[in-house]
């Protein structure tokens, strides 16, 4: 029962409700009394030949009272708790969501995406489950199992009573048992169904490389050994489930065949009445639910308690990157200094980037450029402080990064990564995510300005077209050009364009850092990228080289150095040579 401790909080918050559900269920069971005790007495009055008509028509009117107030008490009560248990499904879900959306991206390399769905899913149902049928079967299982209990001890016979209830210590050892069977086996059933839920997130994400490598039939045959792999795992959770009610009803069994033998022995010694019998009998029966709902009560209890567990771990899992105490909330203003001695990545046993230093003033653009693996990306997302764990100084204005709260750093910043993220939503809305207020024609100047928007007039339906999920609809160079539109309209005062126009033509990408030159006026840029000639405008180049800086300078300057730069810009140079000459031919 440790999950109704663990729920205690929202038991508090939703205290009203329960208290009414609770209060109309106990009213419900002191009501179930009354129609063994009416049968009974109608019994006593045919064996003794004393019932009138006015007292079988009165008895049956008491009946159907009865029965009637029962509907409407039964209906308000189910209202009532699972009403409640619906609300802690939203509870978990909101917080749930609000700790994922703090999370750094370490958090998500050490968990798969198909199981934290899982957790928001499954696992969330199987507490709603406990927190409103749970609720209801503790208190219905046992108001109702006491009241009946002290009915037949007080009002029939506590020796027949007693000898009724002989078996019943059976049931609390049995259901004991096969509880802890039960958490152990849905605990795995649920990481089960998490590996198969990722499989799935995964095979439909990368759905075309897939196909384009003919994987379909390798990708099936695993896709069913996870499925019976999960199969078997909730088989195991059925079997022990099954268990519960074929026990319970032996023993109940055994508890009617005990009160038959004996009830008929004290009415043959007239210590009983037949109709006491009767009345006994039913009463009984009514304790066949309260038997049957402990063991329905461990199996809730159990999967909501394993359920929890893997909800609450989440919930207690803080956040890699978070404010410092005093960290200032207006947004950042003034000159990037960057003085980093080294940063490692967590888990990582080489530096990915050391000694890089470098100052921008405010309005100027910063150049990062070097092989695959240099660190350029590793640069641009420390100013995101996705990371902790730098060893140095980057500063903005002069205050370190950390003295800003996240909100305040990252809401300066226009970010456009290197994997492009849009979302199932029109073209409009994926322009205006970061700003849902702004206007069409706000829209369309940053659509104009990331020169997207000639592309965009030409879909079906303009800025209203629905873009498939991930933008699967889209060119690679349309994607990028409407991620960097969202990120313009933003308008930030530090704008990082991590190899955002690496999917673009030479034109097109000379007409965007045109149109960033114009527009962005006193605004800070850096911009990474492999193309020499997204960077040649710069007011500072940085050169990388396995997470070291080994120049720096403006174009001009580093083609007189003549160095690794020098080296990739006659490089490249040449290759257009070479493109436009197979072009020509």
């Amino acid at each position: 029962m440790k999950v109704f401790a663990d729920l205690l909080w929202f038991f508090r918050m939703e205290a009203k409700r329960y208290l009414w559900g609770v209060a109309t269920l106990v009213l419900v069971s002191l009501l179930l009394l009354v129609p063994p005790y009416l049968i009974g007495v109608m019994v006593d009055g045919i064996v003794d030949g004393t019932l009138t008509a006015g007292a079988l028509t009165r008895n049956l009117l008491l009946l159907a009272g009865c029965g009637l107030i029962m509907y409407v008490l039964r209906y308000v009560w189910r209202v009532l708790l699972y009403g409640a248990a619906a609300r802690l499904s939203q509870v978990l879900r909101g917080r749930l969501y609000a700790t994922l959306t703090r999370q750094s991206p370490v958090f998500y390399q050490r968990h798969r995406t198909g199981d934290l769905m899982a957790r928001a899913t499954n696992d969330i149902q199987a507490v709603e489950l406990t927190a409103g049928e749970g609720v209801l079967t503790l208190v219905d299982s046992l108001v109702m199992g006491l009241t009946v209990v002290a009915a037949m001890a007080s009002a029939i016979s506590w020796k027949l009573t007693l000898v009724a209830l002989l078996p019943m210590p059976f049931i609390a050892w049995s259901t004991s048992y096969y509880g802890n069977l039960l958490h152990v086996r849905f605990r795995d059933a649920q990481a089960a169904f998490s590996g198969l839920n990722d499989k799935v997130q995964e095979t439909m994400t990368g759905m075309r490389v897939i196909k384009a490598f003919g994987q379909q039939e390798a990708e099936k045959e695993e896709f069913r050994k996870l499925s019976a792999r999960t199969a078997d795992a909730n088989m195991a959770v059925a079997r022990v489930d099954a268990l519960f009610d074929p026990t319970i009803s032996l023993i109940v069994g055994l508890s009617f065949f005990l009160a038959i033998a004996y009830g008929a022995k004290l009415v043959v010694d007239e210590e009983l009445t037949i109709g006491g019998l009767t009345q006994f009998t039913i009463y009984l029966g009514s304790l066949i639910w309260p038997m049957l709902a402990i063991g329905f009560l461990f199996n809730i209890v159990e999967r909501g308690r394993a359920s929890y567990g893997r909800i609450n771990e989440l919930l207690q899992t803080r956040p890699d990157v978070q404010d410092r105490p005093g960290a200032a909330h207006e947004a950042p203003r003034g000159a990037v200094e960057v003085d980093l001695r080294s940063f490692t990545y967590p888990g990582q046993p080489q530096p990915a980037l050391q000694n890089v230093r470098f100052r921008l003033e405010p309005g100027q653009t910063l150049g990062v450029v070097g092989r695959l693996g240099s660190g350029k990306s590793t640069l641009l997302r420390l100013f995101l402080r996705e990371f902790e764990g730098a060893d140095g100084l980057l500063a903005i204005g002069g205050r370190p990064l950390d003295g800003y709260t996240l909100d305040a750093l990252r809401g300066a910043i226009g970010y456009v990564p290197q994997e492009h993220v849009l979302f199932s939503a029109t073209v409009a809305e994926n322009i205006a995510f970061g700003r849902a207020e702004a206007s069409r024609a706000e829209i369309e100047a940053a659509a104009r300005a990331a020169e997207v928007h000639e592309d965009i007039v030409r879909f079906p339906d303009g800025y209203d077209t629905v873009v498939g999920e991930r933008g699967v609809t889209l060119s690679g160079g349309q994607k990028q050009r409407l991620s960097i539109a969202r990120a313009l309209l933003q308008q930030p005062a530090f704008l990082l364009l991590d190899d955002a126009l690496s999917a673009v033509d030479a034109r097109t990408e000379q007409a965007i850092l045109d149109a960033l030159r114009a527009g962005r006026t006193g605004c800070t840029t850096l911009i990474s990228a492999h193309r020499l000639s997204a960077v040649e405008h710069a007011d500072v180049i940085l050169v990388l080289e396995d997470g070291r800086l080994v120049e720096r300078g403006t174009h001009r300057e580093l083609l007189e150095l003549g160095g690794r730069y020098a080296e990739m810009y006659e490089r490249q140079q040449l290759e257009s040579l070479v493109l436009k000459g197979g072009a020509s031919s």
